[in-house]
């Protein structure tokens, strides 16, 4: 877990550079064996998806995390990387409001990110 702990971060700091808006953890380590923590965050417009998706698979990728699978980059309504140990989302304002995945993870555990 201490290795998805420090993706988990490096995500975080991506998303922040690159000014994502409420990025959200949630530890879903508890009640899903698919990964450790969701990211969760948003763009204002296509264009700062991709740069936000662009920033994460650079940043990890550099620290040796290589991107399983990422879905959704042509569209840059909802992006998905699947890092293995953690899972990023990234959204446009309108997805992220309709899917809403933090209600949906409820069952998850919040994370500060400050902790990470």
């Amino acid at each position: 877990m201490e290795k998805a702990r420090e993706m988990a971060r490096l995500a975080c700091e991506a998303l922040d550079d690159k000014k994502g808006e409420d990025t959200q953890v949630i530890d879903i380590s508890g009640v899903s064996v698919m990964a450790d923590y969701f990211i969760i965050s948003n763009g204002t417009n296509d264009s700062q998806v991709k740069a936000l998706v662009e920033s994460v698979e650079e940043k990890l990728g550099r620290a040796g995390y290589e991107v399983k699978q990422k879905e959704g980059y042509g569209s840059s309504s909802w992006v998905l990387m699947d890092f293995g140990d953690i899972i990023v989302h990234v959204f446009d304002k309108e997805n992220r409001l309709f899917y809403d995945l933090e209600r949906i993870w409820r069952d998850g555990k919040k994370v500060d990110i400050s902790t990470l």
